[in-house]
């Protein structure tokens, strides 16, 4: 009974080191890390995600390392730019380890090491700078950061993806005269665009009233040319009108005087009439008296011409010059109107 329970004994001892072997040579390496291995304390190889075997008791696992992107805080400190503004500043670095054995066996400390590059970097690009340009340009120093820390790193098997500026705060009272100045500048400006719009309306206020002298200038030009135009048509209408009537007369016509005369008097009567301070024309001389008048210029103007009856005389002709003709033993006035007044009878003589 006793060697068989030694037997089994050893069985069972042989079975559970042949399991702890298999354990101790089967690696399971999860998603997202990479593990090294050591052979007696040297690098050999790296173990990928999934089931990986070793040699039990020569081989083991070195570093563990996150091949995931991985996310830094960069704590504050304090930048003295270039026209000696001093600013706070914290920020963020994004990187990646690529290799697992140089990430583990290149560098010691691989967090603090990259920490430190990457404050070091933000004081120098920031310290090259002016105060306004570390304000507007935020962009360009996380691109200048990433570039530099980028490169450096580069022998660590690692990749920075990004750099990020979080917060850059200047002293209080540094704030307070920037507020000042960016009211002056805006104050300013509006002064500038202010002045510019006064010009230019003052301008086209100018460009109108020339416009409008030279319109007007035109529009007198063209009225007087109008004016004179219709004179002249008038004088022209007058002058034929007048020769017609100097030839109606020349032909013995002495009618034609007759109208033109009755026609000028009754115009001067109807403007009498119009004016606009004439209320009330006091004519001294009745209607039938202006007709005789007329009848008198006619009769006139027919002795003057050779109508009349009149002698040849001396005596005779001055009377029958001068005034109407007047039949024998008769003791009124006979005068010939034109035609279409009638005759009237005045006063003794």
């Amino acid at each position: 009974m006793l060697p068989i329970e030694g037997l089994d004994i050893a069985v069972i001892a042989i079975v559970v080191l042949i399991i702890l072997i298999l354990f101790a040579g089967i690696k399971t390496v999860t998603q997202g890390f990479n593990y090294t291995v050591e052979r007696f304390g040297r690098y050999t190889r790296t173990l990928r995600p999934g089931l990986n075997i070793i040699v039990p008791f020569m081989d083991r696992v070195g570093a563990k390392m996150n091949m995931m992107e991985q996310v830094l805080d960069v704590p504050t400190q304090e930048v003295i730019t270039r026209d000696n503004a001093t600013v706070a500043v914290d920020g963020v670095t994004f990187f990646q380890v690529l290799d697992a054995a140089k990430a583990a066996y290149e560098v010691s400390g691989l967090e603090n090491a990259i920490l430190n590059l990457t404050m070091t970097n933000i004081r120098t690009v920031m310290g090259s700078m002016d105060l306004d340009e570390l304000l507007s340009k935020r962009d360009e120093i996380n691109v200048r950061i990433l570039r530099v820390v980028d490169q450096a790193v580069s022998p660590w098997g690692l990749k920075i993806t990004r750099i990020e500026i979080k917060d850059i705060n200047p002293p209080a009272d540094l704030v307070a005269s920037m507020g000042r100045q960016m009211k002056a500048e805006r104050e300013k400006r509006a002064q500038v665009l202010e002045a510019e719009g006064f010009k230019l309306s003052e301008i086209l206020r100018a460009e109108g009233e020339k416009q409008a002298v030279i319109l007007e200038a035109e529009a007198q030009k063209e009225a007087a040319f109008r004016e004179a135009e219709a004179r002249e048509r008038e004088a022209e209408a007058e002058a034929r009108a007048t020769r017609v009537v100097s030839d109606a007369i020349g032909a013995g016509n002495s009618q034609a005087i007759n109208y033109f005369v009755a026609q000028k008097y009754i115009e001067a009567i109807g403007q009498l009439a119009s004016a606009q301070n004439q209320k009330v024309i006091m004519l001294p001389l009745e209607a039938t008296s202006m007709l005789g008048a007329l009848g008198g210029i006619g009769e006139i103007s027919k002795d003057l011409f050779g109508g009349g009856s009149g002698g040849s005389g001396g005596s005779g002709g001055k009377a029958a010059s001068t005034t109407p003709s007047v039949s024998s033993g008769s003791a009124s006035r006979q005068t010939n109107l034109p035609a279409g007044f009638g005759s009237n009878d005045g006063g003794q003589e």
